[in-house]
């Protein structure tokens, strides 16, 4: 008997640091930490896009530091990273698209939206349908810019500093395209 609860100790210490290192979120396993442009990111928060009682995407917010303040981690310095792993059956390449161009217009004045409209729509050309399963990194690399990657596959870069607030106010902003997304993203429960 106490070789047996020793054995399963010992399993537990195993085991137990491993599961510490991930959380998991609609059946999405997501890290603790990642690492981008040599600078170790931690996961802000996650949360749950949904869209007609439909669950979207898991999105997952990296930055280097952890705050609840959506204005703290919309201009902090470094790099970050937004995850979607999509749950829903199939989102197409317009649906994607129209996406972006209604945060962006509920999120910006209209003369930062003017100043921005054409890299948005680089950043537009480089999505195509996603299906379950899916999944989008959307990256700043204070050297590069935006880093779009489907599938672990880049897809193209939208170069400077000022489109990455712009996006991240598509989720953290005064007017975000979930609500729910957004106190997740932040590290709400």
């Amino acid at each position: 008997m106490n070789s047996r609860i020793t054995f399963t100790s010992l399993l537990l210490l195993f085991f137990l640091p491993a599961a510490s290192q991930a959380q998991e979120v609609a059946g999405v396993t997501l890290p603790e930490q990642v690492k981008l442009a040599d600078t170790t990111l931690k996961l802000n928060g996650v949360g749950i896009r949904s869209k007609f009682f439909f669950d979207i995407y898991v999105g997952a917010l990296y930055l280097p530091q952890i705050t609840k303040d959506a204005e703290t981690a919309i201009n902090m310095p470094g790099p970050k990273r937004v995850l979607m792993h999509f749950l829903y059956k199939e989102v197409s390449q317009e649906k994607l698209i129209d996406g972006w161009n209604d945060g962006f217009k509920n999120n910006l004045s209209r003369e930062q939206f003017k100043a921005l409209k054409a890299k948005l729509e680089a950043f537009n050309q480089l999505f195509i349908t996603v299906k379950r399963g899916d999944h989008i990194t959307l990256d700043y690399l204070p050297e590069t810019g935006t880093r779009v990657s489907i599938n672990e596959q880049i897809k193209g870069s939208i170069p400077g500093e000022e489109f990455y607030p712009a996006l991240l106010r598509v989720w953290l902003g005064e007017k975000p395209a979930d609500s729910d997304l957004k106190e997740g993203m932040l590290g709400g429960d």
